[in-house]
């Protein structure tokens, strides 16, 4: 995108009543954005802990070489996450684009920090094969209040980027202690 439109963004794209509806419309006063993640949790809570997918994916992480021997397709497992995430970007890149009224090419850099803090947070372990969803559930939410706290005290993006590593390096650092 950045090659095909040099860089500039494209705007005035909320004519759509869909695309309205998913950045800024709410079913029961609720946004739809948290209706879609709660939905998304939800599935993927159940994928990762009640399905031999989901069990494949923990033992790859755990271990590729002792997964490949109890008959994981460890290339497979791999490709259906990376096409999983891929997807979720795409969501998350439309719900964004839908609540911004705008295409911007560089418009979600800096959440890629603000994913591994919250999954860090959540006690993922970042050699892989540990770590529960609502673990990373709960990183998201302190990372919510975090980024919130920051913006309401007015901490430049620069510096919030700096505290975003601090909280990635000490979770880390925890990891690699237990």
């Amino acid at each position: 995108t950045m090659i095909f439109m040099n860089g500039k963004p494209i705007s005035g794209l909320g004519s759509s009543p869909l695309l309205k509806f998913v950045g800024k419309g709410s079913v029961l006063g609720i946004p739809f954005p948290v209706i879609l993640f709660v939905a998304v949790f939800l599935v993927f809570m159940f994928v990762l802990e009640k399905t031999t997918f989901g069990r494949r994916i923990y033992a790859t992480g755990s271990n590729a070489v002792s997964a490949k021997l109890a008959g994981v397709n460890i290339d497979r497992t791999k490709l259906c996450a990376y096409a999983i995430s891929g997807c979720m970007a795409a969501l998350s890149g439309l719900i964004l684009l839908s609540r911004l009224n705008s295409a911007q090419p560089t418009l979600g850099d800096g959440y890629e920090l603000d994913a591994i803090a919250s999954v860090a947070l959540g006690g993922t372990s970042m050699n892989g094969g540990r770590g529960r969803i609502w673990g990373t559930f709960v990183g998201v939410l302190i990372i919510a209040v975090l980024n919130n706290g920051l913006n309401i005290l007015g901490v430049s993006s620069y510096y919030q980027s700096v505290v975003k590593a601090v909280v990635i390096l000490i979770a880390v650092l925890s990891d690699r202690k237990r």
